[in-house]
């Protein structure tokens, strides 16, 4: 019966078609704007999923998310360092600092001030140069991207001339010279990264009385993490993090308080409306055009489970292949525009069950429609016409 169906389902080619192109459709859009979203959601943690030594992240308790930074005093390490169960604690600064551009332009960039002595929070890989060479005078390693990018040089011809180790920029009036570039997760800001050491950061920043923006930790071999964080609150009245925590947070942060979600979920509902419109109603039109064939079938004994069973198979047919174009179409869009530009584009397996799920929900919304149908279908009103 099956193949009979399959059949019916082909041998229809408009409305086949009709079908499997609104839910490629449906399916494509679905994927691709939820896949920007949780990439654009990714990015305001990006800084933390760089860092990936500690385990613990000491901040002001008025924080709310990892860019409302609220500094600290420098004292505050080493009260981190005497906690029971810690094994090494260190600074880290992040901040805004201006970079004038050989052309006069100031551009706005992303400092980062690694502990001098361990440089621990440094970028996770290194294109050109090594960590180490930020122990050199005004050492400063750019990331890829702003090389490239904002902060190249523009010459007289127009041509853009990527920043190279062994160029300089001036931060905030104090020279600094370019001794690597680096490769990082992109920011949500989208501002050039610039790695040092803290001193020098602290040097670059505007002067302010507190510098430090956060105290980075690890627990000891054996230790829980989460007992050590509540040991941190507890003595210095700090906020204590695990990465994870402290990625939720953000998360959660500009979930609650920025229109994002709002924006992304319209256009994936709007995927959604066109799918269950377009593919419920010529799914139904299919139907009504086959019940004399469904009618046949019936007077020669078919049950109605079966001929439930019929279009069930026939509605997962076309669901199968328009969400395998579909996912197959976005990943393709996302794969190719992310390997040349910045867009944000993150496709984890949890979207592509998210997809399946909302495919299958549209599928079975226009199989009901023609299962009623067909389940009050009397023969013999096939067989009088």
């Amino acid at each position: 019966m099956f193949y009979y169906a399959l059949k019916m389902l082909i041998g229809d080619r408009a409305k086949y078609f009709g079908m499997i192109i609104g839910l490629t459709f449906a399916s494509m859009l679905i994927t691709q704007q939820s896949a920007i979203f949780a990439g654009i959601m990714s990015r305001t943690f990006s800084f933390l999923t760089d860092v990936g030594l500690p385990d613990i992240w000491i901040v002001d308790p008025q924080v709310q998310f990892i860019e409302d930074i609220k500094p600290l005093q420098d004292t505050e390490v080493l009260r981190v360092r005497g906690v029971e169960g810690v094994q090494w604690a260190v600074p880290l600064y992040k901040g805004q600092v201006r970079a004038r551009l050989p052309n006069g332009i100031f551009q706005s960039c992303t400092a980062i001030g690694l502990d001098d002595e361990t440089m621990i929070g440094g970028p996770p890989v290194m294109i050109q140069g090594r960590l180490s060479d930020l122990r050199r005078s005004d050492g400063i390693i750019v990331d890829e991207t702003g090389a490239r990018g904002k902060l190249a040089r523009v010459m007289a011809d127009g041509r853009r001339v990527p920043l190279r180790v062994g160029d300089t920029l001036e931060l905030n009036d104090h020279r600094a010279f370019v001794v690597g570039i680096c490769k990082i997760t992109q920011t949500f800001q989208a501002n050039p990264v610039i790695y040092t050491t803290f001193s020098r950061a602290t040097t670059f920043a505007p002067h302010e009385r507190k510098l430090l923006s956060f105290v980075v930790a690890k627990a000891r071999q054996g230790e829980d993490v989460n007992r050590v964080c509540a040991n941190i609150r507890r003595v210095t009245g700090l906020a204590a993090y695990t990465p994870g925590q402290f990625k939720e947070r953000t998360f959660m942060y500009f979930l609650k308080y920025t229109g994002m979600p709002v924006n992304f979920l319209t256009a994936v509902a709007l995927g959604f409306i066109v799918g269950i419109t377009i593919s419920g109603q010529t799914f139904y039109n299919f139907t009504l055009d086959n019940l004399r064939y469904f009618g046949t079938l019936k007077a020669m004994g078919t049950t109605n489970r079966m001929l439930l069973r019929m279009i069930l198979f026939q509605a997962l047919i076309v669901g199968a292949i328009g969400y395998g174009l579909g996912v197959g179409l976005a990943s393709s869009w996302g794969a190719i525009l992310g390997a040349h530009t910045q867009i944000a584009f993150r496709l984890p397996w949890q979207l592509l069950l998210i997809t399946a799920a909302a495919v299958l929900f549209i599928c079975l919304s226009a199989a009901a429609l023609s299962i009623r149908k067909v389940m009050k279908l009397e023969p013999a009103v096939v067989f009088r016409s």
